[in-house]
């Protein structure tokens, strides 16, 4: 109890001690929460953003199978299908249609794709919200395409995708075969690449190398490469936002060590008083800890708290630009939240760790000298 209640006292003081610099400190905790609201924001989103893609990614198809022409991707003759069916290990085979189509009003491309659900219905298509959103569409509004043979295609709306698929299908528009192929000039026998599923995910690479020996013009694409392309695109993008933001990384650590190189003349004139009354140099280095831990745990959660409002409340409105992409159709949708205890364990020792260990040392100095001299200055 004693030692709780001597705690209580330090602390006391402490908190008064604080309260008489309250300019000083407020207006510190303000930039330091600042400098901890950049840092945690660019940890969320990249976190975050990289585990929604996982997640959606787990639906892709375990490989995917494309013909390469002149170094670049083109329709991929169905035959192909028969032949790799064969390979020991492949269980289907599907072709699929896809590809991106320019409309020069929005100037965006949207990603169109033949959905089964319109197989049987030539003059209908579903739009993403992101679509809808740009051009003003409604349900039964029509679209006007540019075919690539000159002529014009009008297409029926005949749904809008919901906006909790707008982070996968925001600038998609799904139509029938008969569509895609006319808009496209796409023949019967080609298709946009094929999907494999694979009885044995142990033999992708196997069954992968057997498909570009049978067929040196394909290039076979894993799940686990996409996954790992995604990762490397979200921690690019995460690391730019740090070198952009490096200004105000780099006045943190000019604050830090202007705390390190020394106490003012009232914080010296403060310690030379409580040791002239019986303060021990540990008692001191006691109260310059909770000192440094009070301004930095402050400014650490408020700057979390921003950070969170942030990105999972207003869809990272500083740095969509960047983290999202380089798009004129942006996707308008709220991250899930991501946060576990190694990401915040990072952001405390890179921010709170290093501000209050540099409050004890100054204090440590001025402890240990004669009080004296330490209130004569």
């Amino acid at each position: 109890m004693v030692v709780i209640d001597k705690q209580r006292h330090i602390i006391d003081f402490m908190l008064s001690s604080l309260w008489r610099r309250k300019g000083k400190n407020l207006s510190l905790v303000a930039v330091y929460a600042f400098v901890v609201f950049l840092l945690a924001s660019v940890m969320f989103f990249t976190h975050s953003i990289k585990k929604e893609a996982s997640l959606i990614l787990q639906e892709a198809p375990e490989m995917m199978v494309q013909r390469l022409i002149a170094g670049r991707q083109g329709f991929i003759p169905k035959s192909y299908a028969d032949s790799i069916k064969n390979i020991k290990g492949v269980q289907s085979v599907t072709p699929r249609l896809w590809g991106y189509y320019y409309d020069p009003r929005s100037g965006a491309n949207y990603t169109v794709q033949v959905n089964d659900d319109l197989r049987d219905k030539p003059g209908a298509i579903i739009v993403g919200n992101g679509v809808a959103r740009s051009l003003g569409l409604k349900k039964n509004d029509a679209m006007a395409f540019g075919t690539y043979s000159g002529s014009q295609l009008s297409l029926k709306v005949r749904g809008i995708l919901s906006p909790p698929s707008e982070l996968i299908a925001s600038d998609l528009i799904l139509v029938s075969e008969a569509d895609f192929r006319r808009l496209f000039q796409v023949s019967t026998d080609e298709a946009t690449d094929l999907v494999l599923a694979i009885r044995n995910p142990k033999e992708l690479s196997t069954i992968a190398a057997k498909i570009v020996q049978t067929f040196p013009d394909t290039r076979p694409i894993l799940k686990d490469e996409i996954l790992r392309t995604y990762e490397a695109i979200f921690q690019w993008r995460g690391g730019l936002i740090i070198v952009i933001l490096a200004g105000a990384f780099f006045a943190f650590i000019v604050l830090a060590w202007d705390k390190a190189t020394g106490l003012s003349a009232e914080e010296k004139r403060e310690i030379g008083v409580l040791k002239a009354v019986g303060w021990e140099t540990s008692d001191i280095l006691v109260m310059k800890f909770w000192e440094g831990a009070a301004v930095s745990l402050s400014a650490f959660l408020l700057g979390v708290l921003a950070a969170y409002l942030h990105i999972f409340m207003t869809s990272s409105a500083l740095f969509e630009p960047v983290l999202k992409g380089w798009s004129v159709l942006y996707p308008h949708f709220k991250l899930t939240p991501f946060i576990n205890a190694y990401q915040l364990a990072t952001l405390f020792f890179l921010t709170v760790v290093p501000y209050t260990v540099a409050t004890i040392v100054p204090s440590w100095r001025s402890a240990t000298i004669d009080p004296d001299s330490v209130m004569r200055t």
